[in-house]
């Protein structure tokens, strides 16, 4: 008997699932939960085999959230999680929490069939993966976008600061907003955001530095100047082209 969890936000929709698969042969719905917080307590409560979920969730957490969280509890957990989201930040975060290369992932149409999803869970029992080949694609994208991303390459309140020196803001705008105790702050964090953009030889002259530090936060890509001025981005093969000869 395979048990079930069942984790969705919409009521109609958990009991409607629940519905299709308590009437499938050699399935128990153990629960049905609308947010991660539920679906934690409920596997702590009675540990499912398999559990079905969506990503977009009631409550703080959502699918992926919650999928980590139990996994601390019961390691490599299967699950297949289901959705319409198609957002940059649910695939980086599917990516960063490493579970894609241990669930399922399926699409989520206007209604899900049980008899269509049971052999995905049977497959997620038996420590068989598989992903969704648009899936794969979409995490691969955001993947490469990442990893040309400037904003990768600073910690979270170092994107902030970026992101306020190219909205023009002064230092103590900044350090106040920010919250800064210590005035010092704001410039050492410049510093680190400069060092990690290879601006480290503009340091001399912070208003160059500060202008190219917009520049590549409005750009959205690592742009390099040379001795002369020329300013560079990186194209598709991995080349450093002048900036203005690269598409728009």
């Amino acid at each position: 008997m395979l048990k079930l969890l069942i984790v969705e936000d919409n009521a109609n929709l958990r009991s409607a699932l629940r519905a299709g698969f308590e009437a499938l042969e050699g399935v128990e719905v153990t629960g049905g939960c609308e947010s991660g917080e539920e679906a934690v307590e409920s596997c702590l409560a009675a540990e499912p085999d398999v559990i079905l979920m969506d990503v977009q969730l009631a409550g703080e957490m959502n699918g992926i959230d919650a999928a980590v969280a139990i996994r601390k509890e019961f390691p490599r957990k299967p699950v297949v999680f289901y959705s319409i989201q198609d957002e940059d930040a649910y695939y980086r975060a599917f990516r960063r929490s490493g579970i894609l290369s241990h669930y399922a992932y399926v699409r989520k149409s206007n209604y899900l069939l049980p008899e269509m999803i049971l052999p995905l869970l049977q497959d997620a029992v038996r420590g068989r993966s598989f992903i969704d080949p648009e899936i794969e694609a979409r995490v691969h994208e955001v993947e490469q976008k990442d990893d040309r991303s400037p904003m990768a390459l600073l910690e979270p309140h170092e994107q902030r600061v970026a992101r306020m020196i190219a909205q023009g803001m002064t230092n103590e705008q900044i350090a106040e907003r920010m919250g800064f105790r210590d005035k010092r702050t704001i410039s050492r964090t410049n510093g680190r955001i400069y060092s990690a953009w290879g601006l480290d030889a503009s340091t001399t002259d912070t208003k160059v530095a500060r202008t190219r530090a917009t520049l590549i936060v409005n750009a959205g890509r690592l742009i390099a100047w040379d001795g002369e001025g020329v300013a560079r981005v990186m194209d598709e093969r991995g080349k450093w082209t002048a900036w203005e000869d690269t598409p728009s």
